[in-house]
Order: C-alpha cells, then structure tokens, then sequence
C-alpha cells in the first residue's frame, strides 16, 4: 500500500493515499455520492443520494480518473436533467417580422402545445425546405401564446433560402434536440448569445428570472454587425427584473451605439468561476470557444448551436 496523508476536505479531515484527489478523498469518505446521470456515465455528488457512511476497502494501485460527460465539477444541488421524450408537433406559419438585418422572427401555430424546455432545440421543417435545428424561444417583449413556437432565425441579408418563408406555410417540430435546456438550481448562471443564439438565450433568462429571481446572472451578448443587436427590448425587461451584468459587443458598424463594445464575444465575457452554469448559443465557432474557457476552470457549459 502506498504511503497515506491528512487532508481537509469541506473541513473535514481524512487520511487518503498520496496521490487521491480531493473529489476521490470525498467520495471514499462518503462526503459526495456517485449518481448515474446518464448511461455510461458517473457524475459525482449530484443527486439527493444518501452518502455512504463506511470508507471501501483501501485500493492497491490508483484508479482511473473520473470523467464527466460535461466540462467541469458538479454543481451542489443541481440535478440532472431527465430525458424528455421526443414528440411531433404540426402547425403554420402565422407571422414573419424582419428584427434586424441579418434576424427575422418567425411564429407558428401549432394545432397542440409544444412541450420543450427553455433552451431545448427542434428539428423545425417548414413545407419544400430542408428541416433547421432552432431553439424555440418568445418575441423580444416577451410575449408567446401556449400554441406558439416563436423562432429568430438568422438570414443572408443579400437573400437567402429564409427569405422564402411565406405566411400560412406548413411547418412540423419535432423535439427536443440536444441537451442545452435550463435547469434551476446551481451556481451563477452565465448566459452567452451570439447572432439568432440570443432567442434561446431569452428563453432560458426570462425563465430563470421567474423561477429563480434570486439567482445571480451574467448575460454577454454579440452579433457580427451592431445594427443585428436587436434585443434592446428583451435586455431593458432582464435589467428591470435585477439583472446587472448585460454586455453587448458587436465585431462591426459603423453606427456602433456607446454601450455595444468593440471585438469578438469572447474577449468581453465576465470572468468564469468553477461553480458557474454557463448555456451558450450560437454558430459552431462561438460555442466550442466559450466550452474551451469554461472547461479551463471547470464551470458547467450547455451548448446550443445553431444551423
């Protein structure tokens, strides 16, 4: 056996072989309990599970590290989310609305009520088009009856296949896709939108700000051009309820308001704790840049990308 140590774990002491992490020194001792979050795959101390009172049998060598699924340690308290079956919903087009340039919102009606989460995507497919994956989210001031799927989704401002959806047009969800919905519970929440990201990114804070009015909140948004920050509304509604992180940031323009900073979305994020729950939305790039950082100090991140 190998030599043993004292270590202060929650200001606790225990005695681990050199070489355990805390988290293994933890879960010895029976401070955290391994939950099965999903098949496969061991995240530690997130489930309400009765920690184990009795310390197993000492280990000859040192185990294999634990690998999360996700970048980062568990957050206290949070729980992993079920899975949602996927159901099919069918409705029409009923309102198209340019927000921007490079946005136009799109509202359908569907015959039943779509049952996805804040921040959980679809395969969305409006009749003759190639299906989308969006997030389904509200209009900027909020608003969205119980049979609406509202979307923005990014255009080609010279044209583009988007501009040939018409009013009245067919159009069939089927969700949800992915793993980016919100969850309550946890340490900061750190949302991050980027282009069309935003309306999921709505989605999730106008929820978290009902759910949990508490909980403190960071938003960065950004767009390649500033004339497609088109949010003002939704952002103006997040700081009345308490929100007093909003950064917004656009690469170009010319007509650049005073509060929309200069460059990339990731060079204006706030600094990242390992306790933050971090959701981003947008284009592949944005996403996979935001993952790396918060994996470089363990934070939880939920991605949502979007065609």
């Amino acid at each position: 056996m190998g030599a043993r140590c004292s270590l202060v774990v929650n200001g606790r002491s225990v005695r681990v072989s050199t070489g355990d992490t805390p988290l293994e020194a933890a879960l010895a001792e029976g401070m955290i309990a391994p939950l099965q979050a999903q098949p496969g795959t061991l995240l530690a101390g997130q489930g309400a599970v009765a920690p184990s009172g009795r310390r197993p049998p000492a280990r000859r060598a040192r185990a294999e590290a634990l690998r999360p699924a996700l970048p980062g340690p568990p957050i206290p308290g949070q729980e992993a989310a079920a899975a949602q079956p996927v159901t099919v919903r069918k409705g029409h087009v009923t309102e198209i609305r340019r927000l921007s340039p490079g946005i136009v919102e799109i509202v359908a009606t569907l015959t039943r009520r779509p049952t996805l989460e804040p921040g959980h995507q679809a395969l969305v497919t409006f009749a003759g088009m190639q299906a989308l994956t969006l997030s389904p989210t509200l209009r900027v001031d909020g608003a969205a009856e119980i049979n609406e799927a509202v979307f923005h989704v990014a255009r080609d401002p010279e044209g583009g296949p988007v501009d040939a959806i018409r009013l009245d047009q067919p159009v069939r969800l089927k969700g949800p896709v992915g793993r980016g919905q919100y969850r309550p519970g946890g340490g900061r929440l750190v949302l991050v939108a980027a282009g069309a990201g935003f309306g999921a990114i709505w989605a999730i804070a106008r929820a978290a700000r009902y759910v949990e009015p508490a909980r403190e909140m960071a938003l960065a948004v950004g767009a390649l051009d500033a004339l497609d920050l088109y949010m003002r509304e939704s952002l103006d509604w997040l700081r009345r309820t308490g929100v007093a992180r909003i950064v917004l940031c656009a690469d170009r323009g010319r007509q650049r308001p005073p509060d929309v900073r200069s460059g990339p979305l990731t060079a204006h994020l706030p600094s990242l704790r390992a306790t933050d729950v971090v959701h981003v939305a947008g284009d592949v790039s944005t996403v996979g840049a935001v993952q790396v950082l918060a994996a470089s100090v363990g934070a939880r991140c939920y991605p949502i990308v979007l065609d």
